[in-house]
């Protein structure tokens, strides 16, 4: 028996290769250096459905878009039930209410859909109305078009582009099992990708990108960063953004979304003092954890990258999970297509009862 499963072979898959020795992450044949910032969100999901997901004959950019736009008006009708709900809850709210036999409970639908959904929940957090779909617009200029306000940037745009992509598939993470342990059952799109979100929402899996920044905030109000760095590695706590349950090496993710942040432009304060703490943390980590490499991963810049494109903190994981939500429908179709439900076995601790009298 092994606790957290690790290293149980539990799927085979065609989708994504977690190398965590080499720290190297393959895409469906590509290393994700040759995806993100390469080719847009669509075009990657594609290469990603080849084959396993069905997506008919219309493009599925095209798809994307009217499920985007369908899903508006689906879920216009909820904004009043959204009171007190962080963006994460709304977005489970909202997809929630599609039907399993709805036109949005396609995988093209649903990807549209998660988009919306995570646009809708940052606005009604920061009691903003809801801003109408374009369906002929990209995903992600869609997205931080309907969750900003405003018009994007062509940079920033591309940047949150480049994220999407990054985070559209990583092996059997936690959310991604869920998705396939509730496909397994046959439930469907929605609830294999309801299942998801929700293990998304914990703060060991999806939840760490806002507390990066909280951690740069009180780093500069301390004005000592190896000072400060070296309390919270004293006193025990984890340096947000450092350390990886796989990678044993620099997560692959990052330096990804370094380089798409570098390519945003317009350097801030934030950004040189990150670099600044980027190198004291792998320092002072190298000295006192000698015996175990921790190394920046993928939170780390993507707070800083979805903070620089307008997002709010709240948003991060609504986000996130509008790019892996292409992630999760290929592996529920390969879960799917295997016919095999999902039934590993527990040993039993507790009492036996005594039926010697």
């Amino acid at each position: 028996m092994k606790s957290g499963m690790d290293d149980v072979i539990a799927a085979e898959t065609l989708l994504s290769h977690v190398d965590g020795e080499a720290g190297r992450l393959v895409i469906r044949g590509h290393d994700l250096e040759a995806l993100a910032g390469q080719v847009g969100f669509e075009q990657a999901a594609r290469l990603l459905w080849d084959d396993i997901v069905e997506t008919g004959d219309t493009d599925l950019a095209t798809r994307i878009g009217q499920g985007r736009a369908v899903a508006y008006a689906h879920f216009a009708p909820l904004s009043g039930r959204l009171e007190g709900l962080a963006p994460i809850e709304a977005m489970r709210l909202f997809l929630s209410a599609i039907a399993d036999e709805s036109a949005l409970a396609t995988p093209a639908g649903l990807l549209g859909a998660t988009g919306t959904a995570a646009a809708m929940a940052i606005r009604a957090a920061a009691g903003e109305p809801a801003i109408v779909p374009d369906p002929a617009a990209g995903h992600a200029v869609d997205i931080l078009r309907m969750a900003a306000g405003t018009q994007p940037a062509p940079e920033a745009a591309r940047a949150l582009d480049a994220y999407l992509v990054t985070v559209i598939d990583h092996g059997l993470n936690a959310s991604t099992f869920a998705a396939r342990v509730v496909a397994s059952t046959r439930a469907g799109w929605v609830s294999a990708v309801i299942a998801a979100l929700c293990a998304l929402k914990g703060p060991l899996h999806g939840g760490a990108p806002g507390p990066v920044l909280d951690m740069l905030d009180a780093i500069a109000e301390s004005g000592d960063i190896r000072a400060w760095l070296a309390s919270e590695l004293q006193s025990g706590r984890r340096l947000m953004g450092f350390g990886h349950r796989i990678y044993r090496t620099r997560d692959p993710r990052a330096d990804v979304l370094k380089a798409a942040l570098r390519r945003l432009g317009g350097a801030t304060a934030r950004v040189a003092l990150a670099e600044q703490v980027e190198s004291a943390a792998l320092d002072l980590l190298a000295e006192r954890k000698a015996g175990r490499r921790l190394d920046v991963n993928v939170e780390f810049y993507t707070a800083l990258l979805l903070d620089a494109v307008g997002l709010p903190r709240a948003g991060f994981t609504p986000i996130f999970a509008a790019g892996r939500a292409a992630g999760w429908l290929a592996h529920a179709a390969e879960q799917q297509a295997s016919g095999r439900l999902i039934r590993p076995r527990s040993r039993y601790l507790g009492p036996m009862p005594d039926h010697a009298a």
